[in-house]
């Protein structure tokens, strides 16, 4: 099934933009006086189009559109000529318009002139702060002739119309994918898509943070590092009330709660809640210890263990409590420590309700109700709940008595 396009969405923002402003120059000389009756809308958009059809004089050759001045149809002659004028300067992308090369110079300047009064959001453009308007609104404009269903976008119409007319067209279902990079060979559904995995052959990284001077390829990068100077947490957990800058650090911190461990080593089916714990237990399966400490020389199979360590000899501890200013080598064990002072405790038993500040607490206290007893000794195979219960008994076997009578 032939797709086609709304003639409304085919049209040039820019002749849009003229639209409404001679449409507000009518109301302004159907101004309402004192004892007159307002003047509909509807009507001031009557009395425009009829206007706006009578100066029409200017009509292109190739499709018939007429156009009130020489220079509207110029610009729209381009459509059908594929001209391109306005270049920019710093990335090389052409337009038909200088109007549209203007707008995709703020991609590069980081300029956001419309601001929303409701929230202090900025948008590069007037089009993308009304479409972010409809979120304090709720205004749904575009509705479905089928099942009446509203939204808030003409795309999201348009895409929603195709379960009507069981049409597959969207790449997403044909799974095609027409735009290859002549560089590894991966392909993309779209142009824009295949411009910005260029970038990871160009090095180009045109979105730079203003606060920092950190530069990213992709803009939806800036916009989540931009949250570590904005301190904005938007992913909040409904169970705690706890908050996440990242909707991904949200899901793992749900499974807490739904007790999910989706990641289980090969070695001893031990589950975990995400990919980096899994990588940190199977560190205990390691026999090889390649990273040694050059100050004591103790050896770790993690390099980041390492890094953790050395902490211990440079003494150096840059994370700060603000309650109690005492200060830690990691923001791991600072965020452990803050819940002392907010009384957090997020890890509950499954068996007795019982909480826990920190998740090895939780995982001992549970070994009560298992019976679970994974400390076994190698000489004699007896096996205890705790480790420290292990190294206690093995001063038997090896004759270690460290408590002396004085």
């Amino acid at each position: 099934m032939k797709h086609t396009e709304d003639p409304e969405e085919q049209r040039d923002p820019m002749e849009e933009s003229e639209e409404s402003e001679e449409l507000s120059e009518v109301e302004e000389e159907h101004h309402v006086k004192p004892g007159e009756k307002p003047l509909s809308r509807l009507k001031t958009k009557q009395t425009f189009l009829k206007k706006r059809k009578d100066k029409k004089s200017f009509t292109c050759t190739q499709c018939g559109k007429s156009f009130t001045t020489r220079q509207r149809l110029e610009r729209h002659t381009r459509v059908h000529t594929g001209e391109k004028p306005f270049t920019c300067d710093q990335c090389g992308k052409s337009f038909r318009q200088s109007e549209s090369l203007n707008r995709h110079m703020r991609i590069h300047t980081g300029e956001k002139p419309h601001e929303c009064v409701q929230c202090g959001n900025s948008f590069r453009s007037k089009q993308n702060l009304d479409s972010h308007m409809r979120v304090h609104t709720g205004e749904k404009p575009f509705t479905c002739d089928q099942c009446e269903k509203s939204f808030t976008h003409k795309t999201h119409l348009n895409v929603h119309k195709r379960i009507h007319s069981g049409e597959k067209t969207h790449r997403i279902h044909t799974g095609e994918k027409p735009h290859e990079c002549v560089q590894c060979g991966n392909s993309f559904r779209s142009k824009q898509h295949l411009d910005s995995h260029m970038r990871v052959h160009t090095g180009e990284k045109p979105f730079t943070c203003d606060q920092c001077g950190k530069s990213f390829r992709l803009s939806g990068s800036l916009k989540v590092h931009m949250r570590i100077h904005t301190g904005e947490k938007p992913h909040m957990c409904v169970q705690c009330g706890n908050c996440f800058t990242l909707k991904h650090n949200l899901d793992v911190h749900t499974r807490i709660h739904t007790g999910e461990k989706p990641f289980t080593c090969d070695q001893c089916s031990k589950t975990f809640i995400c990919a980096s714990h899994l990588k940190i237990h199977q560190s205990v399966h390691m026999k090889e210890k390649p990273h040694s400490c050059s100050v004591c020389g103790k050896s770790f199979s993690l390099l980041y263990y390492l890094h953790v360590h050395q902490k211990i000899h440079s003494g150096v501890k840059a994370h700060m409590c603000f309650e109690c200013e005492k200060t830690f080598t990691t923001a791991n064990y600072l965020k452990l420590h803050q819940r002392i002072h907010t009384g957090e405790k997020p890890y509950k038993c499954s068996h007795c309700d019982k909480r826990f500040s920190q998740s090895s607490s939780h995982k001992k206290h549970e070994r009560i109700h298992s019976k679970e007893k994974p400390h076994t000794c190698d000489q004699c195979g007896m096996s205890f709940r705790f480790k420290l219960n292990l190294k206690h008994h093995m001063r038997i076997h090896i004759g270690k008595k460290p408590h002396t009578c004085e």
